[in-house]
């Protein structure tokens, strides 16, 4: 008999209305793959509540099990590239999107997605960091290796309460930099300093002159974590050569900007995605975040929860009532 396993399952009985709840699954359940991995720890992000809530431009097939971050041992492997009780973690690729995710205690992935655990970083720490940290700190390497060092300048972050935001400004804190953290959350003030923000200042603020083609120089450089007028008033508001990397959509898909900051000031813009990282890259960002930006306040930015206090926790992140890294103990 296969192994059975608990997971936090999202289906749409008859097309219509989707549910939630925790179910017991067979390995035979799973997906193809080689390598089979208990979970122990995984993370609740944006991503993960729009795939739960069945939103199509993250899952469309259902029944599924979200989460598209996993940390946990290897059961085994049939590519040969890990052995038993190999301590491994997972983000990004199609896991938790299509390929059932870290919301359950089992996962089967193709081999090629698995990182191994980096020494200094637990299982735990891992998901904490998660895909929001690995985005963070994938923004905060591109940026650097851009040329953009900390005697430029201010680094403004958007969005800095947010999973992303959070592990960025400590990030940043610890190699050096002055940041300056934006936010709708003004009652966060404290939470930001304690990761090192030098500066807290209102969303709204971002957006003073925005109107005008070109505002006053401001920015070193910028981690954006929102899009939209927050994105757009950041670059026209970046001094000359300075860097801003985009890695989020809350505010909104669109960019309303004209060219003068790229072409009068050489503002670079960088997209960032996390998901599809060719390894070189995965593997280095990885040994940064479990060495020189492991950050101290990393247990400040967790909040841990079962999966049976998943579903009222994705309702609070689909409203913005969330603050740093939510991880998922999946109890084994």
């Amino acid at each position: 008999m296969s192994e059975q396993f608990k997971a936090f399952f999202v289906e749409q009985p008859e097309k219509k209305h989707f549910t939630r709840s925790i179910v017991t699954r067979s390995l035979d359940d799973l997906p193809e793959g080689d390598l089979v991995i208990r979970v122990a720890w995984s993370s609740l992000n944006y991503k993960d509540a729009l795939s739960a809530t069945g939103h199509p431009g993250v899952t469309r097939n259902f029944p599924h099990t979200p989460g598209i971050d996993a940390a946990g041992s290897v059961v085994s492997d049939a590519s040969g590239r890990f052995q038993p009780g190999e301590q491994v973690l997972v983000t990004g690729f199609d896991l938790g999107m299509e390929t059932d995710g870290g919301f359950g205690q089992l996962i089967r992935i193709p081999a090629e997605w698995a990182v191994p655990l980096p020494d200094g970083l637990s299982l735990r720490e891992s998901m904490i960091i998660g895909t929001a940290g690995f985005t963070a700190a994938l923004s905060v390497w591109k940026m650097t290796k851009n040329g953009v060092k900390p005697e430029d300048g201010n680094i403004l972050v958007t969005g800095a309460t947010g999973g992303v935001g959070s592990v960025t400004t400590a990030i940043l804190a610890k190699a050096g930099y002055r940041v300056v953290g934006s936010t709708l959350k003004g009652s966060e003030k404290a939470f930001l300093e304690d990761l090192g923000a030098s500066e807290i200042i209102s969303a709204d603020e971002v957006l003073v002159g925005a109107d005008r083609p070109m505002m006053k120089e401001r920015w070193a450089g910028v981690i954006d974590c929102v899009g939209g007028d927050t994105l757009a008033a950041a670059i026209k508001s970046t001094q000359y050569g300075g860097t801003v990397t985009c890695c989020g959509l809350v505010g909104s898909t669109e960019l309303n900007l004209n060219v003068f900051p790229f072409i009068l000031r050489g503002v670079s813009l960088l997209g960032i995605d996390s998901v599809q990282c060719p390894m070189e890259p995965r593997h280095k960002v990885w040994e940064k975040l479990a060495s020189d930006w492991k950050v101290p306040q990393l247990e400040e930015l967790a909040t841990e929860c079962s999966l049976d206090d998943l579903d009222e926790r994705i309702s609070r992140i689909l409203n913005g009532q969330l603050r740093g890294r939510t991880i998922v103990n999946l109890g084994q």
